[in-house]
């Protein structure tokens, strides 16, 4: 059967995965340039080519592997996995790798270095993710990776689009009308018009008669793709002398590893299943090349599979990506594109994305699970909470107040309960909650199949990761046995073990039938079995 590397479906697809893009590489673009002093001969001639080097390599397997997949399945319906910068990890790596160094030293140029080798490393660490990323696939639930990956696309996709458009009402809802039209609604437009390259153009051209959008040729040039072993090999030193920074990339790593693992699930929960290591590793040597490039941001797959594979794209929609974003590096078009087209007129593709991301979370598990995949979502409420606390607290920073207090000062803390927010609850959820999500919808599914054995060794595993801090905690660190979180876990496990060694009762429900059973039901009504 014909595969064809591009159909006209692949237009949706394109501009949906451009706009997701483009928006990670002006947010890179603008913090880099008026928050950390770097140049325009870094900015656009090192960060942005760097980085389109690593995703249209990333983007080129992928093809290569959907091309494979469709020829040993003998489909003509796979879609190929989106892949580009983490923005997750990139705000990290922004705020917590470059930052520090900027604001410590004020040299930009040792900030770039010392990020470039962050990614580096940062890329090893998710090549070596791929030996484990296979088994983890095999032994956690899906209702738990997906509920986690579902949790991101409510909380920091579709939410935080859906109020930029309510902040640009008139563009936003524009660009909304088109797309619940053509991608929601799934009418076609006139002359076959794509829904998401139709909403960005009248939702510009809104805006550039509003006065809410410009032609500028601001960092236009030619920049072409150099590898920066001098300043790369700079970078590793400074990195290797301030190993705190290590503290800050394990983790976030391993955050970028199982992301990877999550949204390859996502793919084959939609029908495309692709060898969760191979993609691990493709990720990890992205983001290497592109440090070695200039790049210090790690890439990934995308969190969108689902969304285009219900738009029917195949893979012309991410190689297409890729070569526009290829090219506009390389001439500075990046910067030209962001004056050109305001946030609102992308906002409702990623709105789009994210709801259909959570849409196919519940549509490819049992209905008995879809309580874990909501349990699953309450981290990354908290993460977005605690966020938008600390952006506030920035803000009033910036707007000259003195004696602003940090967002876990024991004061503030105080004074925010007596408001009805919990600081500290709320702080501990946030951290880690990629991990921490995936443990509790785990935990839940296995509780729900009666594998209570199974459900202990979640919430150990919860404890040993809390008392190194890689979930709860801002940084990790040597284990803390005092740590009460840690001890909270322990105490669930164990209240589990010694409930399930005697008889277990579970009531039937209608709603989220139980799976069978060997015991028959008895008079009551109630089914007997022994679990464990």
């Amino acid at each position: 059967m014909h595969y064809p590397i591009f159909s006209r479906h692949d237009l949706n697809g394109f501009w949906a995965l451009f706009a997701d893009t483009l928006a990670n590489l002006l947010i890179i673009s603008g913090v880099c340039r008026f928050v950390f002093g770097m140049p325009p001969e870094i900015v656009y001639g090192r960060i942005l080519p760097g980085a389109a080097v690593s995703i249209i390599l990333g983007i080129g397997v992928y093809v290569w592997m959907a091309q494979r997949l469709a020829r040993r399945e003998n489909r003509s319906d796979v879609t190929a996995l989106p892949y580009g910068i983490s923005t997750p990890v990139m705000f990290v790596y922004l705020f917590g790798v470059i930052g520090p160094i900027y604001w410590a030293t004020q040299d930009p140029l040792l900030a770039w270095q010392v990020g470039i080798a962050a990614g580096v490393i940062g890329g090893l660490v998710e090549v070596f993710g791929a030996f484990v990323g296979p088994w983890l696939k095999r032994v956690t639930p899906r209702a738990g990776m997906l509920g986690t990956l579902s949790g991101i696309a409510l909380v920091f996709i579709a939410t935080v689009a859906l109020a930029r458009i309510y902040e640009d009402p008139l563009v936003g809802f524009t660009a909304l009308a088109f797309i619940l039209w053509g991608m929601v609604g799934r009418f076609r437009l006139p002359f076959g018009m794509p829904a998401g390259l139709t909403a960005l153009i009248a939702a510009t051209l809104v805006a550039l008669v509003l006065g809410k959008s410009s032609f500028s040729v601001e960092g236009v040039g030619f920049y072409p793709p150099l590898p920066w072993f001098g300043d790369l090999m700079i970078g590793m030193g400074h990195l290797f002398d301030n190993p705190s920074l290590f503290a800050v990339l394990i983790p976030v790593q391993i955050y970028n590893f199982i992301e990877t693992m999550n949204n390859v699930e996502s793919a084959e929960a939609a029908g495309d299943r692709y060898p969760v290591g191979a993609c691990q590793v493709t990720d990890g040597v992205g983001t290497m090349v592109g440090g070695l490039f200039g790049s210090p941001f790690p890439t990934t797959v995308y969190i969108g599979h689902p969304a285009y594979k219900r738009m029917r794209a195949r893979s012309g929609y991410a190689l297409g990506v890729g070569v526009v974003f290829m090219v506009g590096s390389l001439f500075g078009l990046v910067a030209f594109l962001g004056n050109l087209i305001p946030d609102a007129a992308v906002a409702p593709i990623l709105v789009f994305v994210g709801v259909s991301i959570i849409a196919e979370s519940f549509r490819s598990c049992q209905t008995k699970h879809h309580i874990a995949i909501a349990i699953a979502f309450i981290p990354h409420v908290s993460g977005l909470l605690v966020t938008k606390w600390g952006s506030m607290l920035n803000a009033l920073r910036d707007m000259g107040n003195q004696n602003v207090p940090d967002l876990i000062d024991d004061a503030f803390v105080g004074e925010m309960l007596t408001q009805g927010a919990h600081v500290v609850g709320q702080s501990a959820l946030a951290h880690g909650a990629i991990v921490s999500g995936m443990l509790w919808g785990a935990f839940t599914v296995f509780l729900i199949d009666g594998k209570i054995r199974q459900a202990q060794i979640v919430a150990v595993l919860a404890a040993v990761l809390t008392t190194f801090g890689v979930i709860h905690h801002p940084s990790m660190h040597w284990p803390d046995p005092a740590d009460p979180l840690m001890w909270g876990y322990l105490l669930l496990a164990g209240i589990l073990f010694f409930a399930s060694r005697s008889e277990l009762v579970q009531e039937g429900d209608e709603e989220f039938p139980l799976a069978p059973v060997t015991a028959a039901p008895s008079a009551d009504g109630l089914s007997r079995k022994r679990t464990g």
